[in-house]
Order: structure tokens, then sequence, then C-alpha cells
């Protein structure tokens, strides 16, 4: 890079080299699009919201139907109740949830980025509010280059009025799924948050407004790492947002009623209604790029244009490399959605899905722990009987309230004292439960001998947990 004065004359060979280290924005202003993949994205930005800003309220026997409590270590999702030692199941969900991203991105690329990812859908909720208030994207541009006025500042007043309610409303919901919602929302009323509430619904809140407002396609572009790795998921039979350059190079403006055959042309007529619509504002012509998201507004956008000037659809479509390069139509695409490497993520998919409902469905809601008595590993009663204490730990997973038993074996005429035969524990309890064990020394095989206790449900015999412990001899 060659160094250059202000004068445009060429910089002494030793002068200081200045290199911008990133290009600066340009501001982006869509333009509005319908269309088919228009109507998915509504409808799935419907469909996303309705659940994050319904669930919350959503009652199940009593109490909020999902809640995350952290203060009390449990986690609601409707009549299942997780603690912390089951944070297996949290890390079963999280592999499924990736390698269901892995199978999409492998079938069809960017879906998640293009239709669900919360900054594409508060990005698209935002714009919506801004075509509203400061009209279409002519309107906007204009607006942008216009001076203050008492119009610019009635319109952006309003429009960041609009905006910062709902990015408050979604810091509020967001924070619902830690606090109970309902209590939350009496203590919004009564101006009575804690510092955390307070805190944490004011930050979300600044996030959304933030990255949905005004960082939008800079998020997507450098700070969202999936857009980095996306490609080693590709390969030449992906469905991706492609520009057939076969059939629209070369490109031209012309006239509905020419011949664009006759004249040598393709049927892109040089628009740039793809660009204009792209809401990370690039050129899909110029071939896949990994700022596309995926969200196909170029495809409608097209489409538009390929209806005025009566040419047939599909000069920017979802297809695969394959199919461009001519190696099979597009008739055939569904015939190679079934390859290896989807087929090696829809097995593993399958066997870890069936393992985790397996694992659900057949959990035991009951937790015993075991802890020894820390004074003395063991000690001889006045009947010459060696007697280890214990302290049992149960914790009563389930919805309901529950009678359990203790027993102990590992040693022949092990006895079991405990201060009650039947121990009780209501919903969701925990319990400690002081427990002797006493065996005859003539029974007793070395200096440490594996003992077992068990603790079944009276009402229920698919509830019993057994739990591996010491018995020391003297």
């Amino acid at each position: 890079m060659k160094a250059v004065t202000d004068d445009k004359q060429p910089a002494p060979a030793d002068a200081p080299i200045e290199q911008q280290l990133y290009a600066i924005r340009q501001k982006i202003q869509p333009r509005s699009v319908h269309g088919v993949f228009a109507n998915w994205r509504i409808a799935l930005v419907l469909l996303t919201q309705a659940l994050y800003y319904g669930l919350p309220w959503l009652q199940w026997d009593s109490r909020q139907a999902v809640l995350f409590d952290l203060a009390a270590r449990k986690f609601y999702i409707f009549g299942l109740v997780f603690w912390p030692q089951d944070f297996v199941y949290l890390t079963g969900l999280l592999i499924l949830s990736a390698l269901a991203l892995f199978l999409f991105t492998a079938v069809a690329g960017r879906l998640w980025c293009g239709y669900a990812c919360p900054q594409t859908v508060y990005t698209e909720i935002f714009m919506w509010v801004e075509n509203w208030l400061e009209g279409d994207h002519l309107a906007r541009r204009k607006l942008d280059k216009s001076p203050w006025n008492a119009n610019k500042l009635r319109r952006r007043g309003l429009k960041h009025l609009a905006w910062m309610l709902i990015a408050l409303w979604t810091g509020f919901t967001f924070v619902g799924y830690f606090t109970p919602i309902q209590t939350l929302a009496a203590e919004v009323a009564s101006m009575s948050l804690g510092p955390w509430e307070t805190f944490w619904i004011l930050f979300y809140g600044f996030a959304t407004w933030g990255n949905a407002g005004f960082m939008r396609e800079q998020v997507c572009k450098y700070m969202c790492p999936y857009a980095r790795f996306q490609s080693v998921m590709f390969d030449s039979d992906t469905l991706t947002v492609t520009y057939d350059s076969s059939i629209g190079e070369p490109r031209g403006p012309r006239s509905k009623k020419t011949d664009y055959k006759a004249a040598g042309l393709g049927t892109c007529v040089d628009c740039e209604v793809c660009v204009q619509v792209c809401p990370t504002g690039i050129d899909i012509r110029n071939g896949l790029q990994y700022e596309c998201i995926g969200c196909a507004a170029c495809i409608d956008g097209c489409d538009q244009i390929m209806d005025k000037m009566g040419y047939p659809r599909g000069l920017i479509r979802y297809t695969t490399e394959n199919v461009v390069k001519g190696n099979y139509p597009d008739s055939s695409i569904l015939k190679h959605v079934l390859r290896p490497r989807t087929v090696i993520y829809t097995v593993l998919l399958a066997i870890i899905s069936g393992a985790f409902v397996w694992s659900l469905a057949t959990r035991v809601p009951l937790r015993v722990d075991v802890v020894r008595d820390r004074v003395a590993l063991s000690k001889e009663t006045d009947e010459g009987m060696i007697e280890n204490v214990y302290r049992l730990q149960l914790i009563n997973k389930d919805g309901r309230p529950h009678r359990y038993t203790i027993s102990a074996q590992g040693i022949a005429g092990l006895q079991v004292v405990a201060a009650a035969r039947e121990i009780a524990a209501a919903p969701l309890q925990t319990v400690d439960i002081p427990v002797s064990l006493i065996a005859d020394p003539v029974e007793l095989k070395g200096r440490s001998i594996e003992v077992t206790f068990t603790v079944q449900a009276i009402d229920d015999p698919r509830i019993r947990q057994a739990v591996a412990t010491k018995f020391f001899n003297r």
C-alpha cells in the first residue's frame, strides 16, 4: 500500500502508512418486501415472540409453568422439576440443540439466522416500528439527511420511545423466567423492585435496544461466531440463497418490451432490488458471502421484478452449488438431501434424543445423599455391637408428598436405627435424617465393609434409590 499525501503526490518512502482496521459502517435502510419468505419470517417472529412473552404467564399446579428459581435452586418446566444435580439434562439439551443446528445448516444453510435468531427477530420488529413511524426506506434516508427540526425530532422521539418500551418489556419478561413474573409485575407496579431485578431488566432492555436498533447487521458480521464457521457445515449439496449467473448474465437495464435473448442479455435487469432489501447490505450477485443470513428477502424482491418483466422466477432462489454447476437439475435436490453428512447428523440426533426422552421418562423423583458422622468412624455399644452413624439427605423431587422406608444391606443381621420407621416428605422438600447402622462384630470381615442404603417410597414402588457407603469396624 503506497502512502499518499494530501495533494495526491506520492509520499516519501519512509513516511508512515495509515491503514484502517475495519470499514466505516454505512447505515442500511432496507427496502420492505413482500412474498413467500417474508410471510415465513412474519410467522416465525409472531410464533417465537408468542412463546417468549407468553410462557412465563402460564400456570401449572398453582405455580409458574416455566420458572428457573435460582434462589431456591429449583427449575420448573411444566410438570417437571429439576435440581442442580440434574445438570446432565441441560448438557443433553445443549448437545441436541447443536446437532439440530448442524443438521439444518447442512441441509438448508442459515435457517436459524434468517428466521428464528433473536437478533434477526428483534431487528425485524424494530424495523416494523421504524417503517410505521418514519416511512419507507426512501423516506427514512431522506429523514437521515435532513437537518434536525420539529418533524424529525417528533418522528425519531416516537420511534425510540416505542423501541424502549419493547426493549423494557423484553427485559421484564427475561427476568420473569427467573423471578415469578406475577410477583415481579406487582413489584414493578408498587415501585419496589429489588436491585438485581432492576439491573437485569435495564441491562437486557438496553442490549435489545442497542442490538436491534443500532448495531443490527454489525452483530451478525462481527460479533456472532456462527457466521465464521458456518462454511464448515456447507457442502455442494447444501441449499443456500443463490444468484444463478447462468440465466442472469450478462445483466443490464432494458424495457419490458425488449427481447432480452435477442439482445444477448440475461434475465437480470440490474435493478439492485436484491441489494436494497438485504438487511446486511450485501449484493448476492457476487456469490455466497458470510454476511448473508439466509433470510431470502432478495428472493422475494427478485421474484417481484421477474413477475413485472414477465420473466420466469428463480434468478435468485434456494438451490445448491451442484445445481448451478449443472451437475443435476432442481428437481433432483430432494434426492441429495440424504448424504453421509446429513445421515450422520440425523442418526446422532435420533440416538441422543431417544436417550434423552428415555432418561426423562424413567427419571426417579428422589435423590438420596449419605454423609458419615465426622466425629467418630465407629463406636462400640454397651451390648458389644459396632455402630456407625450417618446422616441421610432425602430430596423429594416430585410434586406430590411421599412416605419412605429406609433399609440397609451388605452385612448379615445389619440393623437400621432411625428416629421414625417412616419418613414423610412434602412436595419438593429436603429432609435430613440421622441414621445408625448396628452390626455384630462377628459378621464384620475386614476394617471397611461396603453397605448400601435403600430408600423406598411406600405409595409408589417405582420410586426407589440405593446409595453405597462404607461401614467401619473398630
